[in-house]
């Protein structure tokens, strides 16, 4: 008898197992068409509250507005969170979403994990994702003014949310009290990562629908980072589109991603750009490689340095100084004779970069010895015969076997 009744009841079980979960199916689409009309009642008090916030009128009072707008926002955030754990995780869990549905749960669960951790990305990460998927939502099936009328609150909002995230890493990045000082390789990385995904996804749209005349700051930059986006990129390429990015950076999150900061990004470029022209042995791709680092240089002096107002160290500013009145006095002859310009701009380059890393903890030897023989080709050094000595500071002459002569 006790072995009849429990294999009645595991029966039992695996029958009313079944039929739950045969009504669960049947529910999920169900729970999605009514969390489908929750979000479109909430997006639609959402778009109506931040119209009227944006209006420029004096009729109404701007803090009650916001408070109605900020109300809304934080309302239809709450019904795309329900979406998700209502509908999607359920549909994944009874092994009936699609492959979006599941990437979509994948990416909220990889969001939701800097809850602990890094709680301030968690916030925006976690608004900045919820906003994507409505917007795939919409661009799949809304009407052309719904698109209309979202695309700009969804601009608005992404550039606030993806100006804190950026605004965040800086704080880190800037800090050297804690651990992030020991360490700050995946600072960069994110840094580099969300300029690039904000230029992608955001920064296009804005250049489809606002007019064209805002962007003519940033319009040949941007031209040249779409050329990064296409194929693989190697180290050199990455460096390159690093650099655009960062350029790109000095107009769009001049707040979030201070001078302090971009002058941090930009050295650590060039530590990374010197280290593969002296680690590249095939010829035509380390030339490439020092063209490229030459151009970083550039950006670098003229993009950054020459807009910094404040130094810390006042000789560092004079030597600067003097290199920018020197560089003034070169740009002269852009116009007159090009090949001049290029030459003495280059040598220009090379010199101020070699007093910058001649006593720096990195070894440097072989771009010091690249450096010079470069200078050599230019004149810019004499060449001295049968001088045998180890390799050291720059003295302004070299010998055939590339040492560096006293």
């Amino acid at each position: 008898m006790e072995e009849r009744s429990l294999r009645i009841t595991g029966t039992s079980t695996t029958f009313f197992n079944k039929i739950t979960r045969t009504l669960t199916k049947m529910l999920i689409p169900t729970q999605i068409g009514i969390n489908g009309m929750l979000i479109t009642l909430k997006r639609n008090s959402l778009l109506k509250a931040y119209e009227n916030y944006m209006k420029d009128t004096e009729d109404y009072n701007k803090k009650e507005l916001e408070k109605k707008y900020d109300d809304a926002y934080t309302v239809y955030l709450e019904a795309l969170d329900k979406y998700v754990m209502d509908s999607i995780y359920k549909k994944v869990k009874n092994n009936t979403a699609t492959e979006f549905e599941k990437d979509a749960l994948s990416r909220y669960y990889e969001v939701t994990s800097l809850k602990e951790k890094e709680y301030m990305e968690y916030k925006c990460r976690k608004q900045k994702y919820l906003l994507e998927l409505d917007k795939e939502s919409i661009d799949t099936s809304a009407k052309e003014k719904v698109q209309e009328k979202y695309n700009k609150f969804y601009i608005d909002k992404m550039d606030s949310l993806y100006k804190s995230i950026l605004r965040n890493y800086s704080i880190k990045l800037a800090d050297t009290t804690n651990i992030y000082d020991s360490s700050k390789e995946w600072i960069y990385t994110k840094i580099f990562y969300t300029l690039e995904e904000y230029i992608q996804n955001i920064l296009t749209l804005k250049m489809q629908i606002e007019p064209k005349d805002e962007f003519k700051d940033i319009v040949d930059d941007y031209d040249k980072f779409e050329t990064y986006t296409v194929g693989k990129l190697d180290t050199k390429d990455n460096i390159e589109k690093n650099m655009i990015l960062l350029g790109i950076s000095r107009t769009l999150f001049t707040h979030s991603i201070p001078l302090i900061v971009a002058e941090q990004c930009y050295e650590k470029l060039l530590k990374d750009a010197r280290i593969l022209v002296q680690d590249t042995k095939m010829a035509a791709k380390r030339e490439k490689a020092y063209s490229m680092l030459i151009n970083l240089i550039e950006d670098y002096n003229v993009r950054l340095l020459s807009k910094k107002v404040y130094w810390e160290n006042m000789k560092e500013r004079d030597k600067y100084k003097k290199f920018w009145d020197k560089y003034k006095e070169i740009s002269k002859l852009k116009d007159t004779d090009f090949v001049e310009y290029i030459k003495q701009k280059e040598v220009l380059f090379i010199k101020n970069d070699m007093k910058k890393i001649e006593d720096a903890k990195i070894d440097y030897s072989k771009i010091i010895t690249y450096y010079k023989r470069k200078l050599v080709d230019y004149g810019a050094i004499r060449e001295l015969k049968n001088a045998y000595k180890s390799v050291g500071k720059y003295t302004g002459t070299i010998n055939k076997e590339n040492r560096v002569v006293a």
